[in-house]
């Protein structure tokens, strides 16, 4: 088995330092209990175990900590609650997460906590931007308080708003932003655009100190009463994406073949006469990967994982694949999917389409007749993909065991339910969530919903990627020399204090919500994914518990894959999406040849911009997915539905509607009685009747108020 690498020692500090470093730890992170391996880990310093041991004994004698179990301490309550005054001012750079208020909190890389904005000190910071701030830590505050300094980088390129034409120049107003923004542009950059039309903007200029005019240039002008796509452009320019791929990239695609040329052949493995196939979403235009299925003349079995060979056409450096890194990802609207790379690419010479020789970046596995693997090759080939199948289309063929390759799928099947039965054996998370689905009409309106559901044909191509993944990651990672910089795909434990919160909710549906420690968290949530088949009211348990779990990220640090319980884990799998899967092929191939190293904290940057990217697109995701939930439950203004209760604040109920998966408001007062909070925030009781009404009951709602710009539903209690 091969040795762990060993680590890179950093720099010693001295004892004073080591201590007021600790101290400075647990007073940024107040509710965490911490022992010295975790300290280590967090701090990165180069002192011993015994060194940080005799720190933290020396901060108990001064009573600033205390000591929990288990090796664990946590700040004294009185010094955490004067910490932050103590500290002196520090300017921080970090990303800006508005609030619905105007104010808005700075996210911080490494920083516990994040820092507080008033909207009187933004400066014009947007969410998304990423700035210096300078902060503070008051005492009455949990939270540092900072003023924006300089707005280093700004998250959107584009806007849409309703233009007006004054004397010299016309104002766009732009729409759904969460502070007031006016875009000026010149009459000549106004693309025959009317007084009163709804566009989109390209934003040229966002001023300075002196000058804070922003201006920029008509890119679209959207009919009025096209509200769809209003609101679509909309949601992606306020998350900083667009559809529109600039002159230099567009250039650059002129000089790439329409087709395969002999030299794309050269040094690859020919799998053309191996049967593949692709199994992908009916809808699915772009083809990441394919499956092979050979049988040896010793019987083995080599099922080949093929994965688009995006890294032969975006070269590094080039204006494609600066674009490629600075959208990092596609997006995946309700009616639409933004392309991380241009259709040429994506739907053409990069994607694995049938019938036509495409080229690949492949992992081959070897399975003995154990279904066991015993060997693995990595390289570049070229392939030829025999069937496309959609989802629905290889379901069918396993549930009647008739049709193409029936055989062939039922053994795939058969290997990836072990591959699955040992990743949940080795401890991995059930995150099985629901996916809401839309019907659209021609104009994008909505006319029906559902949830997808998940069967063998999607399970079977999830299990093979994850083995990609999984074992491409270990070839970079498990290896005895110098640490090889590469992008792995981590995910943290969970925030244990955090999972307290879901125990209560838990505790109302009679669940019992285990948390105490991170394998305890992992058994619970395994067994409510099991339980929900019997009690479909804890569904609603899922999402909450899932919100409390780390997220999963990019980096060149690797801690594991906690949700899957694999000690090595990255992406490769999706290139023609993923800008992250694009930098491991390209590591990858480097180290096929000889090991290679790049710049490590190059990479780090990268891999910090691309998961912000990401954050983004899901929220743009989960943006359009509400819309069109809110725009459906328009139609059915007036009728009555079930709905379950998801949540509970000071002013009314969150409920969820079963049917639809739309959730909406119920005023308090407008309840038949005075109901106020009864023993914990997830029960409420009726002075007059003594009536409960709990977190997880099922009620009968009426839809009163649909307010389509706003996202929001509002309802009455009928039963």
């Amino acid at each position: 088995m091969a040795k762990r690498r060993k680590k890179v020692k950093s720099k010693k500090v001295s004892s004073g330092a080591l201590k007021n470093s600790i101290l400075k730890l647990f007073l940024r992170m107040p509710k965490k209990r911490l022992n010295a391996k975790q300290i280590a880990g967090k701090l990165r310093t180069g002192n011993s175990a015994d060194s940080i041991k005799h720190a933290l004994s020396l901060l108990e004698k001064e009573q600033k900590i205390i000591f929990v179990k288990d090796g664990k301490y946590r700040v004294n309550k009185s010094v955490a609650s004067e910490g932050f005054e103590k500290l002196p001012s520090h300017t921080y750079t970090g990303r800006i997460d508005m609030a619905r208020n105007g104010s808005a909190f700075l996210v911080v890389d490494g920083l516990e906590q994040d820092l507080y904005i008033p909207g009187k000190h933004l400066r014009g910071a947007m969410n998304g931007d990423t700035v210096e701030v300078s902060a503070v830590f008051p005492k009455n505050r949990r939270r540092g308080e900072a003023k924006v300094r300089v707005i280093k980088k700004r998250s959107i390129s584009s806007v849409v708003g309703k233009i007006y034409f004054q004397k010299r120049y016309a104002l766009v107003d732009v729409m759904n932003t969460k502070v007031p923004l006016a875009v000026m542009v010149n009459p000549s950059d106004t693309a025959k655009a009317k007084d009163g039309d709804i566009v989109v903007v390209d934003v040229v200029n966002w001023g300075n100190a002196q000058n804070k005019t922003i201006w920029g240039k008509v890119k679209e002008v959207i009919p009025p009463d096209n509200v769809n796509e209003i609101t679509m452009q909309s949601i992606l320019s306020m998350n900083g994406f667009d559809s529109f791929f600039p002159d230099d990239v567009n250039s650059e695609l002129k000089h790439i073949p329409d087709e395969l040329q002999i030299s794309d052949y050269e040094d690859r493995r020919d799998f053309r006469e191996i049967l593949t196939f692709t199994i992908d979403p009916d809808t699915a235009k772009d083809f990441d990967d394919a499956i092979s299925y050979e049988v040896l003349e010793n019987g083995d079995l080599e099922i080949g994982v093929h994965i688009a060979d995006v890294s032969h056409y975006v070269r590094e450096n080039t204006a494609l694949d600066k674009e490629a890194l600075r959208r990092s990802t596609s997006v995946y609207l309700v009616d639409r999917c933004i392309p991380m790379l241009p259709e040429k690419l994506s739907n053409n010479l990069c994607s694995l389409n049938p019938h036509v020789d495409r080229l690949s970046f492949s992992a081959v596995f070897t399975f003995n007749k154990q279904k066991e693997i015993k060997r693995r090759w990595f390289g570049k080939g070229v392939i030829h993909s025999d069937r496309r199948f959609t989802y629905m289309e290889a379901q069918e063929v396993l549930e009647s065991g008739e049709g193409d390759h029936a055989e062939e799928l039922k053994m795939l099947n058969t290997i990836a339910y072990k591959l699955r039965k040992k990743k949940f054996k080795d401890g991995a998370v059930n995150f099985d969530s629901e996916e809401i689905k839309f019907k659209l009409d021609a104009k994008g309106k909505p006319i029906g919903l559902f949830v997808k559901e998940r069967k063998d044909a999607h399970l079977l191509i999830e299990d093979f990627m994850l083995l990609a993944n999984r074992e491409v990651a270990k070839y970079i990672g498990d290896r005895e020399t110098k640490e090889v910089p590469f992008v792995y795909r981590v995910h943290d434990t969970p925030d244990l204090e955090r999972l307290a919160e879901v125990a209560l909710f838990a505790k109302e549906l009679d669940f019992n919500f285990k948390y105490q420690t991170p394998a305890q968290a992992k058994d619970s949530i395994n067994r409510l994914h099991k339980e929900v088949k019997n009690n479909p009211a804890l569904k609603l348990l899922e999402p909450l518990a899932i919100r409390c779990m780390a997220k999963a990220v990019y980096t060149s640090n690797n801690i594991g894959h906690f949700g899957l319980a694999f000690p090595f884990y990255a992406h490769f799998t999706s290139p023609i999406r993923r800008y992250a899967d694009v930098l491991v092929h390209r590591i990858l191939y480097a180290n096929l040849k000889q090991e290679t190293r790049v710049n490590k904290e190059s990479l780090e940057v990268k891999c910090k911009h691309i998961s912000g990217q990401e954050k983004k697109a899901q929220e743009a995701e989960r943006e359009s997915i509400k819309y069109k939930q809110v725009e459906f439950m328009a139609s059915r203004l007036n009728e009555t539905f079930d709905a379950v209760i998801s949540g509970m604040i000071e002013r009314g109920l969150f409920v969820e509607v079963i049917e639809t998966k739309a959730e909406g408001f119920v005023p308090l007062i407008s309840l038949y009685d005075d109901f106020q909070f009864v023993d914990t925030k997830y029960k409420l009781r009726g002075r007059a009747t003594g009536d409960v009404i709990k977190f997880g009951d099922t009620v009968k709602v009426k839809l009163v108020e649909v307010n389509l710009e706003d996202k929001q539903l509002e309802f009455r209690i009928v039963e």
